[in-house]
């Protein structure tokens, strides 16, 4: 009897994951410990584990597609076994349900075409006749996204025509004309060529897949000249294109509001004095470098923010409504960007330990997260975060707190510009710091404090070593 591998809860507050891609096929040998799939969840993109050895004889959910928790993705067999299951379950974005709950009889109907579509397009392609597609990621998408693609806007393309005609089906060709995108352009992964859903929105999510339109040239081909000589390229900048949101951008967009409309906000700065810590970092660098330690500036700011917070231990903390809740241990999170959001991975009792062990920890989640492998553990239960962008040129800015927490960090760029020393103008590197508060949580003194301890920690780093 076949195994059926369903969607998991990968984070506490998921309800649905979108199905980014497959790494697997149908047909492949599947052994225990195989990752399958790439889903994406509110927190981030992780791969799919099969905990379970045979053959992947059937996949349920296509690339694009939001699935419940509990639904069937694909099933684990014998060779040559047949496996009766549901549809995948789709679930609707909010744009796409009516407020009591059902869908509109739109979506229904693209619902039911998707449906059929997927028995063509599941069905194992003999590897003679198959292109080998782009190695491309396709974006989230749902029904909803689709639905509303009037018919009088449908380019004429034929679904599997004669030799000389565009071989597309139904559903890619609707999503094609809804998104303005020129199906000629578009490579097919189908069987015998043929374009699907999945290489349409390919192509939506990175327009340089699409093949150069017939009898023109790309657009580095065609200078054009300013008034003042300098050349300059001509057309649009990119492919004018609606994008469904993704699942992570969000539940970003939607903890972000809830943040900034229901925290009252205080922000406060501080300059420090970055030179000695530039000075040490660069002797440990130095004597370190062949046991291969590279500490970054980020991983003394992560260690003194811990050390601040035993000092000013009120900022360790969150806010639960009708009470407040001070933290025992520092574990401190800080913002990894990604291609379509930020994660916050966590270096748990930061407190305890060492520089090098943080910088060590957070280097292994800087590249799970980048590589999508991080797992719930990594990226919950932060206590406190810090944002930097100062590697990225950023002198100073305000970041966004992360509810519960109850403050966050934004460190800017090391600045060099003239300081006061001992009543003397003299060369000096400065970076701004800006603390993010809760002001129901603590008030403006208190930030005061715990900025005051990160400044003389960050002064004098060799308090850090200790």
């Amino acid at each position: 009897m076949a195994d059926i591998i369903e969607m998991p809860k990968l984070s506490d507050t998921m309800t649905v994951g979108t199905l980014v891609k497959w790494l697997r096929a149908e047909g492949d040998a599947i052994k225990a410990g195989d990752m399958l799939a790439e889903v994406e969840t509110d927190k981030a993109t992780m791969e799919l584990e099969s905990f379970f050895t045979g053959t992947l004889i059937r996949i349920f959910a296509q690339p694009g597609s939001q699935v419940a928790i509990g639904a069937p993705l694909c099933a684990i067999g014998k060779p040559g076994e047949t496996v009766t299951a549901p549809l995948p379950a789709v679930a609707q974005q909010t744009a796409g349900q009516t407020p009591g709950g059902q869908q509109p009889a739109t979506v229904q109907a693209t619902q039911k075409t998707e449906a059929r579509e997927q028995k063509t397009e599941a069905k194992p392609m003999p590897v003679a006749s198959t292109p080998t597609p782009p190695p491309v990621t396709p974006v989230a998408s749902t029904p909803a996204a689709v639905a509303s693609a009037p018919s009088s806007v449908l380019s004429p393309l034929s679904s599997d025509g004669p030799a000389g005609r565009i071989k597309i089906s139904p559903l890619a060709r609707k999503i094609a004309a809804d998104q303005k995108i020129d199906a000629s352009r578009l490579t097919g992964s189908g069987p015998h060529g043929r374009i699907v859903k999945a290489d349409v929105l390919a192509a939506a999510a990175n327009p340089a897949l699409l093949k150069p339109a017939s009898g023109s040239s790309t657009l580095s081909s065609q200078p054009s000249t300013f008034a003042g000589g300098t050349p300059a390229k001509t057309g649009p900048i990119q492919a004018d294109r609606t994008v469904p949101v993704s699942t992570m951008r969000g539940v970003i967009a939607k903890r972000m509001v809830e943040s900034t409309t229901t925290i009252p906000y205080i922000y406060l700065d501080i300059e420090i004095d970055t030179e000695p810590l530039l000075a040490i970092r660069a002797q440990l660098n130095t004597g370190l470098e062949k046991e291969g330690v590279k500490l970054s500036v980020n991983d003394f700011v992560l260690k003194a923010a811990a050390e601040a917070l035993r000092r000013v231990p009120a900022v360790n903390s969150s806010w639960e409504g009708t009470a407040i809740r001070y933290h025992g241990a520092a574990h401190v999170a800080f913002a990894v960007a990604l291609e379509d959001g930020l994660i916050t991975p966590v270096v748990r009792d930061c407190h305890l330990k060492s520089v090098f062990q943080i910088s060590a920890e957070a280097k292994a989640l800087g590249k799970k997260a980048k590589d999508k492998k991080l797992a719930p553990n990594d990226y919950t239960g932060g206590t406190f975060c810090v944002s930097n962008l100062g590697m990225m040129g950023i002198p100073k800015f305000t970041a966004i707190i992360n509810p519960p927490n109850s403050a966050i960090l934004a460190v800017g760029a090391t600045v060099a510009k003239p300081v006061v020393k001992n009543g003397a103008i003299v060369p000096g590197q400065m970076m701004t710091v800006t603390l993010s508060c809760d002001h129901r949580v603590f008030d403006g003194a208190v930030g005061a404090q715990w900025l005051g301890a990160l400044k003389d920690l960050l002064e004098k780093p060799a308090l850090l070593l200790v």
